[in-house]
């Protein structure tokens, strides 16, 4: 018989070797799909993971999308995993993200055509107070009422997709836009926009912003008390209260940060690669970079080296699109493996396999 035996400590080669391992029996269970739809396995695997970075026809658009693509999922992952290892569920970045684009482009247009240097700093700050105000809805009603977070902050989402319709059909469609749903293009107008900050390279301020808050988190979790009770909330919770770590205190601040950090996010692709509030402006970043905190581990670093794998699942994903006629939604089904099987073999952190039957006491 085979059974789980709980390890007395987790064991820290899997704990490290996991997410490589996740990855590999991604790509063979991708493999096996492909082929049963009717695609070559090993060149779909090829054009997703390759082809992006070495194949010289694609490798110049490629590259620099890689990190416009990373950017807003290590940011919204980044402030996800703060609250994750405090044991606080945000499943709702999505509608943050989206909350936090609306508010952010609002500002924007509503000085409109001005210039003035000073609005896009503005619009960040808006950006992140609204997906900062929407986070606060799942935390106040789990402090005060004792609500589940997961569920309510979920739910949101799509509160926060209809709001982004009636944005985009109604009070910030562009007058100009012969009816056509859709507000002006922040991206074409110099102080809306969010250009490369180095040409060529994809990198604009929400790229930047993406990189300082992985520092930032690495500093707050290893150099600061805040990040010393989210870890002791996270791992050992009685204890945390003993410790006289403040849970509700925690859980605003946890889905505060996580909120505004996704608002951000929303901003940045608004006012860059986007362009524009649509109908369709949400692209599941929010929900994507929970497979990116978990990937990672919740450790800033392996964030962003998840962020650079996801990332790359997208552009090789439209690649195999194009090139290879694999369905979209079989792609999607790819990027839910790897988080699948890195719960899978989470448990063999935490758990042994034994064979054979317990021994009576």
């Amino acid at each position: 018989m085979l059974r789980l035996e709980k390890r007395p400590a987790p064991a820290r080669g899997w704990i490290i070797g996991a997410p490589i391992l996740a990855v590999l029996l991604t790509m063979v269970a991708g493999g096996l799909m492909f082929a049963l739809l009717g695609k070559d396995p090993a060149e779909s695997i090829r054009v997703i993971f390759w082809d992006p970075l070495f194949d010289d026809r694609f490798a110049g658009f490629s590259r620099p999308q890689l990190l416009v693509k990373a950017g807003p999922l290590i940011l919204i992952a980044i402030g996800l995993s703060l609250g994750f290892r405090a044991g606080i569920w945000n499943i709702g970045a999505e509608g943050q993200y989206i909350i936090g684009a609306i508010c952010g482009a609002g500002f924007g247009l509503a000085f409109f055509p001005s210039e003035n240097p000073l609005i896009f700093p503005g619009m960040i700050i808006a950006g992140a107070l609204g997906g900062w105000a929407w986070a606060m809805i799942p935390a106040i009603l789990r402090t005060r009422f004792r609500t589940n977070e997961i569920l309510v902050s979920l739910l949101l989402v799509y509160v926060a997709e209809a709001i982004l319709a009636t944005a985009a059909t109604g009070f910030l469609r562009n007058p100009d836009g012969a009816g056509f749903p859709g507000s002006r293009n922040l991206a074409r107008h110099p102080g809306t926009d969010n250009p490369e900050i180095f040409a060529g390279t994809g990198v604009h301020w929400g790229v930047m912003t993406a990189f300082i808050a992985v520092i930032a988190a690495c500093v707050l979790l290893n150099r600061h008390i805040l990040g010393y009770q989210i870890k002791l909330a996270g791992q050992a919770p009685r204890a945390a209260r003993f410790a006289g770590v403040n849970a509700a205190r925690l859980i605003i601040l946890c889905l505060g940060i996580s909120g505004a950090v996704a608002g951000m996010a929303g901003l940045f692709e608004v006012a860059g690669p986007a362009g524009q509030i649509s109908i369709d402006f949400n692209s599941g970043y929010g929900f994507t970079a929970i497979i990116v905190a978990f990937l990672g581990r919740l450790h800033p670093v392996g964030i962003l080296l998840a962020g650079l794998l996801m990332a790359l699942t997208f552009i090789g994903g439209e690649l195999a699109q194009l090139m290879l006629g694999v369905p979209a939604p079989a792609i999607q089904a790819f990027q839910g493996m790897l988080l699948f099987f890195l719960l899978a073999l989470d448990v063999l952190s935490n758990y042994q396999v034994r064979i054979g039957y317990r021994t009576a006491a």
